[in-house]
């Protein structure tokens, strides 16, 4: 389809085009007619002044004299024929030549046809008509001179009209430019990239779109802007202590209960509960301000903690009582990283109590598939009751050696023999949607197989991330997916990647370079990065997002709601889904304040193209309140068990 300016460059150049024809074409009739009546009366005025000369000074019936009269008039080559005709119609005397041009070619000729110009006078002797002078003018010289006016108005009219038209096109340029940019901008809004702004002025209508869309514009992205600080203070208020910035009592609750209890997310673990002694005293002698300095500090120690062991988390309790939980740890690892975690709050207690002593105690309880969240909260509680019984800083934990946990190294030769010989085994999740429980996608989940049995991800994925195998992990699981894909044409699949692997540089080369190889596979296959590496690695996580995208790979924000990312951040990235965390999903039909934040997220995702899904959906109520929130997808246990990828039926 044309565009505007090519539209009027056309007609305003045909208009053009057809003024100057116009022109031409006037110009050529008036002067052809112009040519045409002095030729006619240049023929008159000889055929008059050689019938008085025959008449007067020759003796016209003397035929000789009259041809020499004849000759002497024709021989000055301004006429194509003078004759002296009798009565009869004969020709007593006369010359004859053909019409011969000298620039004007033979088709000019024909074209033009320029009347003959013929002039006609009596001879007479007395009262006696002795016949008729008939003089036709010369038209080669008219011919010849008409083809030189012509090539003339040919020429001023190919030069007005190529002047014309270029000065149009740079003129049509120069007035539609805002359009051009208009529609740059109205791309950029279609992105949610509300920053485009159209500078070019051009003329008073045209102005007044580009300052409306301009304007449309900031109030698109000031509401975007309000939207998005609305949902982060939804999430702080609800999920976030407003003192030290850790997860707050329900939020971790919530978290933790879906770790312990959930089916799908159920495995291993160590909850960990700290608390500072004497902390009342100290707050009452040094006043509120300082007790929540204190906490600011144990908060960020804490924080930097979990941030080094992938899949833990924290939160505040009460007062100085604080827990975190590490899905995947080893007793005998967590003991050692409890007690340096306890050395460290200790020094950082005692520099802000001194001289009072003070003390930090840690209580630790395994979790167990046949313990639930109440269970191992009351077990970690008495653990840190039995460490507040000494008077030292120190952790305990019960029963250390009597469950039969891997240990580190352990860990690493069952994930280094599972890389080495591809030991990893593709599981199947469906994510559907609506009533009827269409299916979106199958998320994959990778599993190891040893002489044990099934290993789930959940289980040695936060020990491939603290031992730095993580990466190698992804890249099996890559290969094996786009091996699926290729097999199954008809199948969608999505991916998470783990947080140390989008941090590596290495691995995002490699893994561009697999997915770039694979061509039209990549249409089918949904890529996750959590939440919370985009809060904690940004700059590499927003280049693999963007560089996936130019490669036709949807992206997803996995475990959305946990990590802490501003969403006005979220929305400068080239995102096509949210995966809202399964914290938030369980319980949803009693939690308002968790169906509140959902209901806003999906509102302002929809506003900017970009789809909602949950997880963790375990309960028929859970999936009624997404459906009548308008989610896109979900998947949990209630609406589809994982199933190994080499088998038909779901099932564990």
């Amino acid at each position: 389809m044309l565009s505007l300016r090519a539209l009027l460059l056309v007609f305003t150049g045909s208009l053009l085009v057809l003024i100057l024809l116009a022109i031409f074409s006037v110009s050529f009739s008036t002067f052809r007619d112009y040519v045409s009546s002095q030729h006619l009366e240049h023929a008159q005025d000889a055929a008059t002044a050689t019938g008085v000369a025959l008449s007067k000074a020759v003796d016209a019936s003397d035929i000789v004299a009259a041809s020499s009269l004849i000759d002497a008039v024709f021989d000055s080559g301004s006429y194509l024929s003078v004759k002296f005709v009798g009565h009869e119609g004969i020709m007593l005397a006369g010359r004859v030549m053909p019409l011969r041009t000298v620039m004007a070619p033979d088709w000019f000729v024909r074209v033009a046809a320029l009347p003959k110009p013929e002039g006609k006078a009596q001879v007479v002797r007395g009262w006696a008509q002795l016949g008729t002078v008939q003089v036709v003018s010369n038209l080669g010289r008219a011919y010849d001179d008409l083809w030189r006016i012509t090539v003339g108005l040919l020429a001023a009219v190919v030069l007005i009209g190529g002047v014309g038209m270029l000065a149009l096109w740079f003129l049509l340029r120069r007035l539609l430019r805002p359009l051009k940019e208009l529609e740059k901008q109205a791309r950029a809004l279609s992105r949610r990239d509300f920053r485009k702004r159209v500078m070019v002025r051009s003329t008073r209508e045209l102005n007044q779109v580009t300052e409306a869309m301009n304007q449309m514009a900031d109030d698109l992205g000031q509401l975007f802007a309000g939207q998005g600080k609305l949902i982060q203070h939804l999430r702080k208020v609800n999920n976030e202590d407003a003192v030290t910035g850790l997860a707050s009592r329900s939020a971790f609750d919530q978290r933790l209960k879906v770790e312990v209890e959930s089916e799908e997310k159920s495995a291993p673990g160590v909850l960990m509960l700290l608390q500072l002694s004497r902390f009342g005293e100290y707050n009452h002698s040094h006043g509120r301000e300082e007790g929540d300095q204190l906490l600011k500090q144990v908060g960020k120690v804490i924080n930097t903690f979990v941030k080094k062991h992938g899949g833990a988390f924290a939160g505040r309790r009460t007062g100085a009582e604080f827990a975190v939980y590490l899905p995947g740890a080893a007793p005998v690892d967590v003991k050692v990283w409890c007690e340096g975690l306890t050395e460290t709050l200790d020094g950082l207690y005692s520099d802000f109590a001194s001289p009072v002593e003070t003390n930090v105690h840690a209580g630790l309880a395994i979790a167990s598939p046949e313990a639930d969240v109440r269970d191992l909260l009351a077990a970690a509680d008495t653990a840190l009751r039995t460490a507040q019984q000494r008077e030292e800083s120190c952790c305990w934990i019960k029963d250390a050696n009597a469950n039969n946990y891997h240990t580190m190294d352990t860990w690493r030769d069952i994930i280094n023999d599972a890389i080495r010989d591809q030991k990893l085994s593709l599981w199947l999740q469906p994510m559907v949607s609506g009533p009827d429980q269409e299916l979106q996608y199958f998320q994959v989940f990778s599993r190891i197989c040893t002489p044990e049995g099934v290993l789930k991800a959940g289980a040695f994925v936060p020990m491939a991330e603290r031992l730095g195998l993580i990466a190698d992990i992804d890249r099996v699981l890559v290969a094996s997916v786009l091996e699926r894909l290729e097999g199954n044409p008809k199948e969608h699949l999505a991916i998470s990647l783990g947080s140390a692997s989008v941090a590596d540089a290495s691995f995002r080369e490699d893994v561009v370079a697999m997915l770039g190889a694979a061509g039209s596979l990549n249409g089918r296959l949904w890529v996750g990065i959590s939440e919370m590496t985009l809060h904690h690695h940004r700059a590499q996580a927003s280049q693999l997002i963007r560089t996936l995208v130019k490669l036709g790979i949807p992206v997803l924000v996995d475990r959305f709601g946990v990590g802490g990312v501003p969403f006005n951040y979220l929305r400068n990235l080239p995102l096509s889904a949210l995966r809202v965390d399964n914290s938030f999903v369980h319980g949803l039909d009693s939690h308002e304040d968790n169906r509140f934040w959902l209901e806003a997220v999906v509102g302002i995702a929809r506003s900017r193209g970009v789809k909602v899904f949950a997880t963790g959906v375990e309960r028929s109520e859970e999936y009624s309140v997404l459906c009548k929130l308008g989610i896109d997808g979900a998947m949990g246990y209630h609406l589809g068990r994982p199933f190994a990828a080499d088998e038909k039926s779901t099932g564990e």
